[in-house]
């Protein structure tokens, strides 16, 4: 992709020990000289030290990332076993360390990426603060092989597990030669092991996997220029080539996803300064249930930024389907005065100067990528009308419910259903009215134990995201609760063999896809929140939509009326807008200038 900055950030390889790069090729010669691990001075540690604390282990992989971008890899290899807390082993081609550097890098607050006295505001580095590694070090036993490539390597073991529960901070230090090519390996094991009540409070190996997929699938899009890979218990769950986002995009999503994407690289001036927005933008028919698939990255950092997660959503403006997320990577490259990393232990934080005028920019620059893509969706309706207006039970085919005297008088825009009620013309929006039948439905099932499903007869492939496919593995149980039985078939893929009755062939990936991200991010304040929540965005794909009234025969439309006359709340669809808005004849007897 044309326009992405060289990552090559570094001079050295492995955390604390690790210089910057792009500010290293300005001093040239010098900064070999002078980019030696360094400790801190007193004062700049109490400005911008975090108290670094490793929580889980996504907080390891990302540390351990973050220094092999800084030391220029070109290629990151990461490799799991289990939850991360037996072994993680991360791998780099970046420029490596010196062996006095190697000693000193897992000492706290002891850095090539800022002078003893610098301000981290500025800093052109991902890591800065010198505390990363000597953390890890107290919780693991670390093992760290890096060479600069002019020589005999260097290998540092950090056995931080020699202490005992009632001294974890213990540790063993060993520094012998040993053979490597340029670049930094890092091998974490038993982390935690003398932290029981830390080891306890982590989620279940699936669930702590997914959280490092969804990291690591962060910085491949937010550094397409990285190949990037990922393996987990010996098999490869992520392959990025280094070349380009749409590359990457492909990697970590499927196929379907990179082709209907386009890419954007564009600059705007923000005051005196330059503000270049890159990334990879899919179409507004390619969208999820959840925000979290909208990526942002600030000069390579994967960031959680609101404000510029909202700036892209602003850009797709009403191109997208209402209560639908986009799918989205942007990096916002800024000069470093203008950022300040040190907001945040975990550095997925950064303030920025001039924030609200760069979101404006990031907005402008997403509509007018979009503005000129080709965006055109596909004309594939998934709505089994053959049983999406069956009643809900068991009738003896009289009228009744709240519409039982209304009749149809046709539609309008093939979307509006106009009734005739009474001294009343009503106007029903009829896929919000579905929308309703269809939840309702729904949650009379859900209602049930277990929940009725339905077989599907081959089964249907869903292509998932990395970390969808990792959020899949953990959460098999809760899908499997709603009525969605899935198996892994391959890579990112997976069969979805059962779907919740009340779908029958209705169902889809986008359905599938919603509860995952449902039961994946619930963010909900109660179960029963959540499971509403579920119901409302899963009743919405088999409902029938703009474009499926054109061939509905008048009695299709009395049963819409019947079943949503049944309906407990029928004047409100599930997700709180209007099903039914009336006119009376009144109404019209004045426009008209009219007695009645």
């Amino acid at each position: 992709m044309t326009g992405e900055r060289d990552r090559g950030r570094g001079a050295a390889s492995g955390g604390a020990g690790s210089d910057t790069g792009d500010a290293a090729e300005a001093r040239g010669d010098a900064a070999d000289d002078e980019g030696r691990v360094r400790r801190l001075d007193r004062e700049t540690v109490d400005r911008i030290a975090a108290g670094e604390v490793v929580t889980r282990p996504a907080r390891v992989v990302g540390e351990l990332v973050d220094n092999a971008l800084d030391a220029g890899a070109s290629r990151v290899e990461i490799a799991v076993d289990g939850d991360g807390t037996d072994r993680i082993r991360v791998a780099d081609d970046g420029r490596g360390m010196t062996r006095a550097d190697a000693a000193r890098a897992v000492e706290r607050h002891a850095t090539s990426k800022l002078a003893p006295d610098g301000d981290p505001v500025g800093v052109e580095s991902l890591g800065f603060r010198g505390e990363a590694l000597a953390a890890i070090a107290e919780a693991a036993r670390l093992k760290l092989v890096t060479s600069p490539g002019d020589g005999v390597g260097t290998r540092v073991v950090v056995d931080g597990t020699a202490g005992t529960a009632a001294a974890p901070d213990e540790t063993n230090i060993d520094v012998e030669p040993a053979g490597r090519a340029r670049g930094t390996t890092v091998v974490v094991e038993d982390l935690f092991a003398t932290r029981p009540a830390r080891r306890e409070s982590l989620a279940g190996a699936d669930a702590e996997f997914a959280r490092i997929s969804s990291l690591v699938a962060d910085y491949a899009l937010a550094n397409p220029s990285v190949a990037f890979s990922l393996d987990h218990d010996g098999s490869a769950t992520l392959s990025t080539p280094g070349t380009d986002r749409t590359d990457a995009l492909l990697a970590v999503y499927d196929r379907d996803t990179a082709s209907r994407s386009t890419t954007v690289n564009a600059s705007v001036d923000v005051g005196s300064n330059s503000v270049r927005v890159s990334g990879a933008l899919a179409y507004p028919s390619v969208t999820r249930a959840t925000r979290d698939h909208v990526r942002v990255s600030v000069n390579g950092r994967p960031v959680r930024n609101d404000r510029l997660a909202a700036a892209v959503r602003d850009g797709y403006g009403r191109l997208l389907p209402d209560g639908r997320e986009p799918v989205a990577a942007v990096d916002v490259s800024l000069p470093p005065a203008r950022v300040d990393p040190n907001v945040h232990p975990a550095k997925r934080e950064v303030g920025l100067r001039d924030a609200d005028a760069v979101a404006d920019a990031v907005a402008s620059v997403v509509e007018d990528a979009l503005t000129g893509a080709d965006l055109r969706r596909s004309a594939d309706v998934a709505t089994d009308l053959g049983s999406a207006l069956d009643p809900v039970g068991e009738g003896d085919g009289s009228r009744h419910g709240a519409f039982a005297d209304a009749e149809p008088l046709g539609v309008f825009r093939d979307l509006y259903v106009l009734v005739e009620a009474g001294d009343e013309l009503l106007v029903i929006d009829g896929h919000a009215a579905h929308e309703r039948v269809n939840y309702e439905r729904l949650a009379r099932a859900f209602d049930g134990d277990p929940v009725p499903t339905a077989t599907l007869d081959p089964p249907a492939t869903v292509s998932l995201s990395t970390d969808e496919a990792a959020a899949a593995r953990a959460h098999a149980d809760d899908l499997a609760a709603l009525g969605f039985e899935t198996e892994a078939f391959g890579g990112g893929t997976r069969r979805l063999r059962t779907v919740p009755a009340p779908f029958g062939r209705t169902a889809d990936a986008d359905a599938f896809r919603d509860a995952l991200a449902a039961v994946s991010g619930n963010n909900s304040e109660t179960a029963r929140d959540a499971r509403d929540d579920l119901l409302a965005d899963l009743a919405c794909h088999p409902s029938l939509k703009r474009g499926d009234f054109a061939g509905l025969a008048d009695g299709d439309l009395r049963d819409l009326l019947d079943r949503l006359g049944e309906c407990d709340r029928p004047y409100a669809c599930p997700h709180g807008r209007p099903t039914v808005l009336a006119v009376d004849e009144a109404t019209f007897a004045a426009g008209f200038g009219r007695d009645r």
